[in-house]
C-alpha cells in the first residue's frame, strides 16, 4: 500500500501519523519507500519526521488570519499554489490513499487528492474539530475521530468512524520497557509517584504553581517528578540553587521515554493536548488537567472536560489555579484509594488499545 500522510504544526497532528507508520511497518503492510509525509518546512514535523527516517516533502502554506483580513487574499493565493505542488507530489508518488490529520498543509494536500479521485481520509484527535479538517470533511471518503464531541461537528455522518488516537496503541506497545525509578533518579519505587509536566517546552503556569508548592509537597507521603520543559529548566534550576526541597521531588528538563515512565505513576498533572491524553488514557493513569488557554477554539479545555465528564480527570482552569486546589487535587487521587481506582478504571476505558489498527483497517478498505 502506497500512502501519503499529511499534517503539521502541532504534535497532535504529527504523532498519530508516526504511530500509524510504525504499525504499518510492524505488520509489513508498507515499506519505507511506500510512505511519504508532506508537511511544511517551518512546522514541528520538519524536525520529527526526517529524524524518524520517514520520507518527507514540504509545501509552503499558512493559516488564515482572524485579525488581518486583508492578508487572507495572499493566503488564498498561497493555497492555490500549494494545491498545484500537491498535485505534482501526488502524481510523482502515485499513492493508493492519502490521509490528513489537520493543519493547513493537510488542507491543500488532501483536498487535491480528493479532486484527483484518490481515496482519502482524515483523523481528528481533538474534541474540537480544526479548520482544515472541518473543510476536508466535505471531500474525504472517511472521517476517523477520537472524541464523541468531534463527531457532532461533522455533517457527513455516514463517513464517521470512531477509532481512537493511534498514539494510544503505540504507547501500550512502548510501555513494556519500564523505567527503574531508584537507579535512574534515586526515587523510592515503593512510594506513590506523581508526574507533573507541561510538554517538551514546558508550561509556565504549571511551573509557577510547582515553585509555589514545593515546601508543602516535600512533606507529603508521595514523591513528585517535575518535568519543567527544556525552555524553563535553567531558570528554575537557578532559582532553586539554595532551596532545600528534599529528596522526594526530582526536577528534570525533559523525559525522552514517557511511555516507559507513565506505568509507574499514580497520577499525572499536565496540559490536555490530544497526544498527552492518548498516552495516559492508554495506561489508565488518572489525571489533573490544566488546559492551555492559548490554543485555537479553546480545544484543550474541551478535551479536558470530556475526560472529567467520564470520571478520568480533574480539571483546573489556569485562571483558577492556586496552591490549595492544586495540592488538594493531587492528595485526593493519591490518598483516597477508592477514588484512584475509579479514576484509573474510567481512564483505561477511554484509551483505545487498537487505535492504529482501526485506522489502518479504514485505510485498507478504502484502498481496495
Amino acid at each position: 500500500m502506497r500512502i501519503i500522510f499529511t499534517g503539521g504544526g502541532t504534535g497532535g497532528h504529527i504523532y498519530p501519523i508516526m504511530a500509524i507508520i510504525e504499525r504499518l511497518k510492524e505488520r509489513n503492510l508498507a515499506t519505507n519507500d511506500e510512505i511519504l509525509f508532506v508537511g511544511t518546512k517551518n512546522g514541528l514535523e520538519a524536525k520529527i519526521v526526517p529524524a524518524a527516517g520517514v520520507n518527507f516533502k514540504t509545501i509552503e502554506m499558512r493559516g488564515f488570519s482572524r485579525k488581518h483580513i486583508m492578508s487572507n487574499f495572499a493566503t488564498i493565493s498561497l493555497f492555490l499554489k500549494a494545491t498545484k505542488k500537491a498535485q505534482k507530489i501526488i502524481n510523482d508518488f502515485k499513492p493508493d490513499i492519502v490521509m490528513g490529520t489537520g493543519g493547513y498543509v493537510s488542507g491543500a494536500v488532501v483536498y487535491e487528492a480528493a479532486k484527483m479521485k484518490i481515496p482519502t481520509l482524515i483523523h481528528e484527535s481533538n474534541s474540537v474539530v480544526g479548520v482544515a479538517n472541518k473543510f476536508l470533511g466535505h471531500y474525504v471518503n472517511k472521517i476517523c475521530y477520537t472524541f464523541d464531541d468531534a463527531a457532532k461537528q461533522f455533517s457527513e455522518k455516514k463517513k464517521l468512524v470512531k477509532t481512537g488516537n493511534p498514539r494510544s496503541q503505540q504507547v501500550l506497545n512502548l510501555s513494556s520497557t519500564k523505567i527503574d525509578l531508584q537507579s535512574k533518579w534515586g526515587l523510592n519505587p515503593q512510594i506513590p509517584t506523581v508526574l507533573v509536566f507541561g510538554g517538551s517546552r514546558g508550561a509556565l503556569a504549571i511551573n509557577r504553581i510547582m515553585l509555589k508548592s514545593l515546601t508543602r509537597l516535600e512533606t507529603k507521603p508521595y514523591q513528585v517528578i517535575w518535568v519543567t520543559g527544556t525552555y524553563y529548566y535553567q531558570k528554575i534550576a537557578e532559582k532553586l540553587t539554595n532551596v532545600n526541597y528534599g529528596k522526594s521531588i526530582k526536577i528534570l528538563p525533559y523525559v525522552k521515554d514517557m511511555p516507559a515512565l507513565l506505568p509507574k505513576m499514580i497520577c499525572v498533572v499536565s496540559r490536555s493536548g490530544a497526544t498527552s491524553i492518548a498516552e495516559f488514557t492508554a495506561l489508565g493513569v488518572p489525571a489533573i488537567l490544566i488546559p492551555s488557554p492559548n490554543v485555537t477554539n479553546n480545544h484543550q479545555m474541551k478535551n479536558a472536560l470530556d475526560l472529567e465528564k467520564a470520571g478520568a480527570a480533574t480539571v483546573i482552569a489556569e485562571s483558577e489555579l492556586n496552591i490549595n486546589n492544586f495540592i488538594s487535587s493531587i492528595d485526593h487521587i493519591v490518598l483516597d484509594r477508592k477514588y484512584y481506582k475509579e479514576m484509573s478504571k474510567a481512564s483505561k476505558k477511554l484509551g483505545v488499545s487498537d487505535a492504529s489498527d482501526e485506522v489502518i483497517k479504514v485505510m485498507q478498505d478504502l484502498a481496495k
